[in-house]
This record gives structure tokens, C-alpha cells and sequence, in this order.
């Protein structure tokens, strides 16, 4: 069931990623926009890696995640991948 938020284009779906905050129509986690954001890319950059985003999901995302921000860093560690199981070669990248 889709349970809408506050925040425009902000969902749960229990059916996608169990509840977790998603855009709205996509699977894109607002975990996933902040975690790009977090590596310096720009939010009017993030569209051009995420095509199937407007300019305004990506603020809500953002926007979001500055309202709940323990609650989506909590998400982000969840799905962190743990070091010993990233390849060697991967990680000096």
C-alpha cells in the first residue's frame, strides 16, 4: 500500500524496499539521492545520472532528508555494503 508523506513526491510502498521513504511513480530510495549528493555531486547534477528524476524530486529527496536525517542515515548504514566483502581491486578505485 502507498502511503503518502508530507513532502511532494516523497512515498512508502510497502511492496518496494519494505517502507522505505522512495519518489513517488519511481524505486529510487531518497538514500540513494542523498548518498550521490553526499559524494559532491550537485543536486542539478543528479538528474543527469538519474534520468527518470526531475530537478524538483531530487530537492524533495534532499529537503527529506534534512526534516529525518537519523531516520534515512540509519537506511544508509543498513544497505552499506561491509568493507571485507568489497573487492580489493574495487576499492582502491
Amino acid at each position: 500500500m502507498v502511503q503518502a508523506t508530507e513532502y511532494l513526491y516523497i512515498v512508502r510502498d510497502d511492496e518496494i524496499l519494505n517502507g522505505e521513504p522512495i519518489i513517488r511513480g519511481t524505486r529510487t530510495p531518497v538514500r540513494a539521492i542523498v548518498e550521490t549528493w553526499r559524494t559532491g555531486v550537485t543536486p542539478e547534477e543528479i538528474p543527469k545520472g538519474m534520468p527518470h528524476l526531475t530537478l524538483g524530486q531530487v530537492f524533495s529527496a534532499l529537503t527529506y532528508y534534512s526534516d529525518r536525517q537519523e531516520e534515512i542515515n540509519q537506511y544508509i548504514e543498513q544497505n552499506r555494503i561491509p568493507d571485507e566483502l568489497i573487492d580489493p581491486l574495487i576499492r582502491d578505485l
